[in-house]
């Protein structure tokens, strides 16, 4: 496989929603209550791209995966009932989904890689996350990925499970 992971053009908003529609499809399934309000939604995405902060994962040139990745930039994270590892520059990532057919590949754990080395690239030790309390995948995932646990913050209306890792250079 010849991953990539790249800003998302506009261009690439279409097929950025099909992922992210099958992955609302899959919280619903596994029985989550995340992303069944709305939200994400193709508005979100055509934010994210404006905001220049829409990243694809890709296998040649093939759209499988999308996030948003942003520095310092959750205003909500300074509302842990909780507390950080770490309380310098970080870089936090939402709305992460993959291609349903390829699901079960790890690449998830793929795109928080490639996450980690944007901000090691920008001289950040620091990467922060959340997820819904029934979002049992995306637990398992931090949690194999090194993440520690912090406490609670809440996104509309809603607690969700915020998470750190503290990267070595």
């Amino acid at each position: 496989m010849n991953y990539h992971f790249r800003k998302a053009p506009i261009t690439d908003a279409p097929k950025i929603w099909i992922i992210l529609q099958q992955a609302i499809l899959r919280r619903k399934t596994d029985g989550s209550n995340q992303w069944q309000d709305g939200y994400p939604n193709p508005e979100i995405i055509q934010q994210d791209i404006e905001k220049r902060i829409g990243y694809v994962l890709t296998d040649d040139n093939i759209i499988i995966g999308y996030t948003a990745v942003l520095i310092n930039d959750e205003p909500e994270y300074e509302n842990l009932q909780g507390e950080w590892l770490t309380t310098s520059d970080f870089v936090v990532f939402h709305r992460v989904a993959i291609a349903q057919e390829y699901i079960g590949q790890n690449l998830s754990k793929k795109m928080i890689d490639f996450i980690e080395a944007f901000a090691l690239e920008n001289n950040i030790h620091s990467l922060k996350a959340d997820t819904n309390h029934d979002n049992f995948a995306m637990m398992s995932i931090f949690e194999k990925s090194g993440f520690v646990f912090c406490g609670i913050v809440h996104f509309r209306g809603s607690p969700r499970r915020a998470y750190e890792k503290v990267l070595n250079a």
